[in-house]
């Protein structure tokens, strides 16, 4: 196994995607942003996979989508101008290997557009159902200046909720970074 040289929540996250996602997985990115993550699963899927991103901001989808088509991974992914709370409407219960949420605002974006706590809670609900047993749903929580900590409060008080029979969820946070350090977290749909 490689040794991990960086610690940010991205880099931790993505050791997750990257020993957990297969060949032939579907995988969601509930959060499409800049289309970074979109790109790493397209990546980690191959050609007989796919990917569903999300991001309810026009802006993020034509960067996911320009990035995909730059690096020749159109194809394997669809790239959805609709909230994360409506991803059960496009996908069935149990069809998800992986799905990733970064919460917050959208990178060099506006920051007074960001994503709220209902929406969120609501997608993080319906995200496990549509996981498959053993899926991984990971997390990162973007919060500071004014905007975030109202949604991070409500996430992580709705994370202990969850049925240990059913979930492990896994809180990472930087207990000794300044300035609002982005909080990784793990959920595993337990094997039931």
């Amino acid at each position: 196994m490689k040794r991990m040289t960086s610690f940010s929540a991205l880099d931790i996250i993505n050791r997750v995607l990257d020993e957990h996602v297969q060949e032939g997985d579907l995988c969601v990115d509930a959060t499409a942003g800049r289309g970074f993550d979109t790109l790493h699963l397209c990546r980690l899927v191959g050609g007989s996979g796919h990917v569903k991103a999300f991001d309810i901001q026009q802006e993020a989808v034509d960067s996911t989508k320009a990035l995909l088509e730059e690096h020749g991974m159109a194809e394997r992914a669809d790239v959805l101008l609709m909230s994360h709370s409506e991803m059960d409407t496009v996908l069935e219960e149990e069809s998800v290997s992986l799905m990733t949420f970064n919460f917050g605002w959208l990178p060099k974006g506006d920051h007074t557009i960001n994503t709220k706590k209902e929406t969120s809670i609501a997608a993080i609900e319906k995200g496990l159902k549509l996981l498959k047993n053993g899926g991984i749903m990971t997390l990162i929580i973007y919060y500071g200046r004014e905007t975030g900590f109202e949604e991070r409060d409500a996430i992580l008080a709705y994370l202990p909720t969850l049925d240990n029979r059913k979930y492990t969820v896994i809180e990472m946070p930087f207990v000794n970074r300044t300035n609002c350090p982005p909080i990784p977290i793990v959920i595993i749909k337990d094997h039931i």
